[in-house]
């Protein structure tokens, strides 16, 4: 398992998250340029503040930026900063985001958010290494690295005319992609672990325990607000319910309402649009058989058929079986 202690708050030890960690210390040791991508609740901000801990910038300044927060009339202005007098209400000289980054990172999130004046302004500053303040007739050379992080996908953004093409190109230098929780074997359950002793310390309240049934309805849920919705779920119980061991049947409903996985003995998620049963069967049969590294014998046995059974539905789905 990669191991590095500026991203060890992202937890997990799943093959899809290690893959993004290693590449990230990679880029921390750079000056790149680096694009942060992901659902909502994946962990972008800490990727990026992991990779600001584990570069050389580190002594530095971290300056986080939400690019959705800015108020659009005022987004030059509070990224670059302006001097007294640039504008009504500008009463005194004042750095912008870039400037407090200095010898640090400047972590844009939602850089989707951006206006398309703003999207220039910071094209020139990652092209030039300079920006001008409002109200000042001449331009600052800044060093500043920039990260960037959105949930959206900017290419479709840049199609649409609503982003830059050559800001795109510019920031996915370096992209990473965190993985969704459920694309994270394994994942659900160490996190749980993590935030039900981590929260319990915080309220000051004896930590509970989650029962097998618990666990396995909580691992086999999608959580479609990822790692965010699984600490906020843990708090809840973690709050309302100290030193309790929780079965499945204390887990909140709500929580569940929009998931198919609502008894614990249900294994398979059930999307609202619905599925094709035989495109879940050769799914898990191709799951099985990547997972016994193609021995049809132990590939049976993950699924719950004989080898014969196995070898009929390898044919009538129309799959290369693997070799024994």
């Amino acid at each position: 398992m990669f191991s590095n202690e500026a991203f060890t708050r992202l937890g997990g030890d799943s093959p899809s998250l290690q893959a993004v960690l290693r590449s990230a210390a990679l880029v921390a040791a750079t000056d790149a340029t680096a694009l942060v991508t992901g659902e909502s609740g994946t962990g972008k901000e800490l990727l990026a503040r992991g990779m600001h801990e584990a570069s050389r910038r580190h002594a530095g300044p971290w300056v986080p930026v939400n690019c959705a927060a800015l108020p659009s009339e005022l987004v030059e202005a509070e990224l670059f900063g302006y001097w007294k007098g640039a504008f009504t209400g500008a009463d005194r000289n004042a750095p912008g985001f870039v400037h407090q980054a200095q010898n640090g990172t400047l972590f844009l999130d939602e850089i989707a958010e951006l206006t398309l004046a703003g999207q220039a302004k910071l094209l020139r500053f990652l092209e030039e290494g300079e920006c001008q303040r409002l109200g000042s007739g001449r331009a600052e050379t800044l060093d500043v690295r920039v990260i960037a992080a959105t949930h959206q996908d900017l290419s479709a953004l840049v199609a649409q005319g609503r982003f830059r093409s050559d800001l795109f190109y510019r920031l996915n230098v370096i992209p990473l992609t965190l993985p969704p929780l459920r694309e994270r074997d394994g994942d659900v359950g160490l996190l749980l672990d993590r935030f039900r002793r981590e929260l319990a310390q915080t309220h000051g309240v004896d930590t509970p325990a989650f029962a097998q049934s618990a666990r396995t309805r909580l691992t086999r849920y999608a959580w479609p607000g990822n790692v965010r919705e699984l600490r906020n779920l843990v708090e809840r119980c973690v709050v309302l319910m100290p030193g309790r061991t929780l079965e499945s049947r204390d887990l909140p409903v709500e929580w569940f309402a929009d998931s198919c996985v609502s008894e614990p003995h249900l294994g398979v998620y059930l999307p609202p649009e619905g599925v094709r049963l035989e495109d879940v069967e050769a799914d898990l049969i191709r799951q099985a058989l990547s997972r016994s590294g193609g021995n049809r014998t132990r590939a049976a046995a993950l699924v719950g058929v004989t080898r014969d059974t196995l070898l009929y539905r390898l044919r009538k789905h129309g799959l290369i079986p693997g070799s024994d």
